[in-house]
Formats: C-alpha cells, structure tokens, sequence
C-alpha cells in the first residue's frame, strides 16, 4: 500500500524548473506520508510529474516506485497504490510473451499488463488498487481505480494542469490549488455527510475518479471511462448450487488476499463476517503451521453501560471468546476510553480531509493505530452487510417503502441543527432527493421482476454506491493514516457481481438475515456464531463520553471564532446538548444517534478551522 500523487501538464516544461517542480512532488508525497514512508520516489520529466510514498508489503527490498520501464523506444512509468491478488497467471502469461521482470512487485505486472494490453488491461485485475500511468509515446496519463472504489483517487484541473493524489490534502500542497467550499459543499456536509456523492470531493472542484473507471489526460483535455458495470441477468441455479458457489466464491477471496510478504492479521468482532474471514485465514495459516493474530475492539466500561436496541441487540465479546474456543489464534483484546475517543474525533478528520462517521471513524482510527504495533496487513469483514443483504433496511417495510436512501430516510434531524437562512440556503430535501433520483436512473433493472425485487434490487444498488463507498472510505483512511494495508475479501467483484442476480428468497433463505452467507459456512463455524443476530460495529454507550462532547459543543457554541455557528441553530444545538439522548433512533446508518451528531458539529466546525472555511 502507499500514497500516490502527481501532475500533468501540456503548458509547461517542468523540467525548465526542474528543482522547483521537483520540490511540489516532494511536500506532496510527505503530506501523505502515513499510508506507507518506507520508502518513496519521483519521476519528472518535460510533461509530467510522479511521486509515490510505499508501505512495503510485496517485494519489502526491490519493488520502490515509480516503475520506469522503455519497451520498443518508448517510456512508461507508474505508481500504484493496492494489492492484486491472483497476479502469477498474469505474470506467467507476460513471461511468455518476452516481458523479462527486474522485481517481484505486482506494480510491475501491471506496468507490463497495460503495455501489452492498453487499458483494458484493468479488467484483469482482481484487486484493491488506484494507480497512474504515463505513456510517454502517447503524451497521455491514465489514472485507474478499482471496481468498488476501495483505493481513492482525487484530482483537480486548474490552468490546463491535472493534479491528483491519493488523499485531497496533498493536493492543496500545490501553489495554484487551495481549500475552498461553495454551496454544494455545505449540501454535502448537512444533507449528504458522512456519504458524499460518487465522483466529488466536497471542496470546490475536487473531484475524485470513480469506481470502475479509469481517467485519460491528454492535449484534448480529461475524460473518464468506465470499464466495468453490473449486468442484470435471471438467475437459473438451484441453492444448493448457490450455498456451494457463495462457499467457494468467499473461500478463494479469503486465501487469495492471504498473498503478502509480510503477516497478515484480521479484526473479529465476533460477528458472523468478520468470523468466516478469520475461520478460512486461520486454516490456510495452521497448514502452514503458522497462528493467526487477531484483535477485537470495545469501549471502556460498556459491559456496564450497553443498551440494546433493534439497531444492536447484543454486545460481541462473547461471540469473541467463543471464536476462541474454536479456533487456535493469537488474540489481542483492543479497548479505547471515552477520553481518546473524544480526541480521536479531530484526528480523524485529519486522516479524511473532511467530516466522517464520527466516534465510528474516530474508533477505527484509533484501534489501526494499535494493530500496526503488531501487523502490516489485516483483513476485515467490512461489505458483506451491502452484498449479501444484512442491513434492516433490506428487510423492514418502513425502510423498504421510503423514498428516499434507506440508511437516512428522516432529513429533519439535519435540517432542524440549521438555522433559517442556512436551511433556505441549502434546500436539503431537494439535494437529497435528486441525488437519490439520479442514483436510482442508473440501476441495472432485470425486466420482468417483481416490485419487491425491483425495490431490493434499488436498495442493493444504493448501497454499494453510497453506503459500502462510506465504509471503505473511512476504513482506507483509518488504516492508511496509521500505516496498515486493510484488505477487504467480501468486496472482491466475482462476489459483487455473483450476488446482483441472486434472488432475495436465496439471500435471505428462510427469513434468515444473510441466510446464504451463513449457510456457505456451515461446518466452518459453530452454530451459535454462525446464527447469531447482526450486530453492528460497536460503539460506546458510556454517558462519561457523551458528557465530554456536550461540553465540548457548548465551548464551539459560546465562541465567536467558531465557523460552524454561523450555520446553525443554537437553540435546537442547545437542547440537544441538554436533552438525554436516544441511541435508538439513529440519523444515518445504524450506530449514528444524537451523541453522534453533537460529535459530528465537532467534527465540521475543527474541518472548517483546518482548513480556514
């Protein structure tokens, strides 16, 4: 994993200033510098400028980027951020066509892929990845991003210059480019936030390469193309065949993300997911008479102070410690107070460039930062809610029948913290409902389904466009700030693309939340985890928490330097900080109550000084 950034220009000679150009790649990369410092590059030359910063996971010695290679009197050069897991056939077959190899890495199996391919060459990849090539014959840049968007990759065009970079702060290290924010990201912030519209930025004219894209810059300008799309077609196999497909599909997605030259380790929650991912890591391990490191989070005090409600029933220590009795793992118990998670909360939006998911961000930051003390590389069960149907917005009629995005379907929790202008200003409800309208124009309908299928087919469309993208954003950052490669196996594309076109009665077979997901691990996992409730990520439940941030909005609130206030409505922040909340009604996704909106207004109000909004 690593951080990547650079620039293209047609205008300019950047070698003419070759010290002065070379020192914007330089502050650009080290802006980055936690998704990976072991060792970094640049490549400049008359048109463009590339710099990487590497966390070694493959090829720890030899495989530092770019990767410059000349084939036939023209020059490439790459830098590349993710894994590809089943790179040797690849490699194989570009052996056999004369490519010899100087590394290990797959950064040069791609290089070599895309010289004897072209483009195209991205849909052989099965992989996390986002990466740029210069073809030097062509004065052309590509820049490729993977399927589900699990790598990102930003960029801006200001004065006939493309610059772009794994995360938006590097590119405010460029002289023509600085943070700015207009109406719709304000739209994006309250109405939107933590999602954020596919292919944006939030700040002005940041934009981001979309998922199963890949962008072209040349002397006609820029333009993105899309190389890889779900496709609707009827289901003709019997569930048995589906249980054993759903079974090899996920065992092979499993070992494949196993490939790495340094320890893997996985998070186990003790949830269903994360416990069939820990499962296979475990007995591909044990064969080679290795044990697994695993490593579970929780809050300081909440076997005193959980509340269950029908968003999350149940705490998951249990179903931890019963994982335990099965499988021989060494596991590491992650705790984090009330106090660090407060704190976290500012880091976090250090990590993001932007608002998160509040204490949920905020957590996982914090817990990546204790798991790098021990692995490189971990595997989480991140995704499979959005691809085998766990959330209850599959499954409840109130969800279900809204018109709108299921995991937010009441906006006025947004809308009642603004104040009248702003609100008028903004016209949440609108954005909100075009966004879900454009959204839903671009749904793969399957003709002849019926209206339940056609509305189950639109919230899973829904969610691997907004809800999943949320998810691996905040588990790219989170990870990437503390320097570990987090490495998600339910998003490899065969499942995504496996489970559009099975039907309901299958993935919820015999009422079973993820029933087919579960039924693919029978013999893996002992019963009482395997069909345990879904419980959600966990979060702090600790009044002592929520206490630290009512007294931290109040502060935001009573000061005239705070930028946040000019948008909002004191009074309604005000009995919200008075008020005892309600963990079970929560305003986006499922662990997001009023507690995470006072810590969400901390978030956008440190966002907005940070950035000098």
């Amino acid at each position: 994993m690593c951080g990547i950034s650079g620039f293209c220009s047609f205008d300019i000679d950047f070698k003419s200033r070759y010290g002065y150009w070379k020192n914007i790649l330089i502050k650009m990369r080290e802006s980055i510098y936690r998704r990976g410092n072991d060792t970094t590059g640049e490549y400049l030359e008359k048109n463009i400028g590339l710099s990487q910063t590497r966390l070694t996971i493959r090829d720890l010695y030899g495989g530092n980027q770019p990767i410059v290679r000349t084939v036939n009197g023209v020059e490439y050069a790459i830098i590349y951020n993710g894994e590809i897991y089943d790179a040797e056939p690849l490699k194989n077959d570009l052996i056999s066509k004369g490519y010899v190899f100087e590394t290990t890495t797959d950064t040069e199996i791609i290089l070599y892929a895309y010289i004897e391919y072209g483009a195209d060459s991205v849909k052989m990849l099965n992989g996390i990845f986002a990466y740029a090539i210069w073809n030097s014959g062509e004065k052309r840049l590509y820049l490729f991003r993977d399927r589900s968007g699990i790598k990102p990759l930003f960029y801006t065009i200001r004065h006939n210059m493309i610059v772009f970079a794994s995360e938006i702060k590097a590119l405010f290290e460029h002289p023509n480019i600085s943070p700015e924010i207009d109406k719709n990201s304000l739209r994006e912030i309250f109405g939107i936030g933590p999602a954020r519209t596919e292919g944006m930025g939030v700040f002005r004219d940041i934009y981001e390469i979309k998922y199963g894209h890949y962008g072209i810059y040349d002397i006609n300008g820029f333009r993105q193309i899309k190389y890889w799309e779900l496709k609707s077609e009827k289901y003709t196999k019997s569930y048995e065949e589906a249980v054993d497909d759903v079974k090899y599909l996920v065992k092979t997605a499993v070992e494949y993300q196993m490939v790495s030259d340094v320890p893997v380790c996985s998070f186990l929650s003790g949830g269903v997911d994360s416990c069939i991912v820990t499962a296979i890591a475990s007995n591909y391990l044990s064969k080679e008479g290795k044990t697994f490191n695993t490593f579970s989070f929780d809050f300081t005090g909440n076997d005193i102070y959980f509340k269950s409600n029908s968003f999350q029933p149940e705490q998951d220590r249990p179903y931890v410690d019963k994982m335990l009795d099965v499988f021989d793992v060494n596991h590491t118990y992650l705790e984090c107070n009330e106090e660090e998670l407060a704190d976290y909360l500012y880091t976090s939006v250090d990590a993001k460039d932007l608002p998160g998911m509040a204490d949920v961000d905020a957590s996982m930051l914090y817990f990546c930062r204790l798991v790098k003390k021990h692995n490189k590389v971990t595997l989480t069960g991140e995704c499979a809610d959005e691809i085998f149907g766990g959330y209850p917005w599959f499954h409840r009629e109130d969800f279900i029948n809204a018109d709108t995005f299921p995991w937010s379907i009441n906006p006025e929790p947004r809308i009642d913290i603004l104040n009248t202008e702003t609100a008028e200003m903004l016209n949440i409800k609108e954005y909100i409902a075009m966004r879900y309208k454009k959204s839903l124009k671009e749904v793969p309908y399957l003709e002849g389904e019926s209206e339940i299928e056609r509305r189950r087919r639109e919230i899973s469309f829904l969610n691997l466009k907004w809800f999943m993208t949320t998810l691996l954003d905040r588990m790219d950052r989170a990870s990437m700030y503390s320097g570990l490669e987090a490495r998600v196996p339910y998003a490899d594309h065969r499942i995504i693309e496996y489970m559009w076109n099975v039907p309901w009665e299958y993935k919820c077979h015999n009422g079973v939340v993820k029933g087919l997901l579960r039924d693919s691990a029978k013999g893996l996992l002992p019963d009482e985890i395997l069909y345990r409730k879904k419980s959600p990520y966990p979060k702090t439940y600790n009044p002592a928490y929520e206490r630290i941030l009512k007294e931290r909005v109040r502060n935001i609130m009573s000061s005239n330097n705070s930028p946040v206030v000019q948008f909002l409505n004191r009074e309604h922040v005000n009995r919200l900080i008075e008020n005892s909340s309600d963990y079970g009604k929560p305003w986006f996704g499922q662990l997001m109550a009023s507690p995470q909106m006072l810590a969400y207004i901390i978030q956008v109000n440190y966002w907005m000084e940070k950035f000098g909004l």
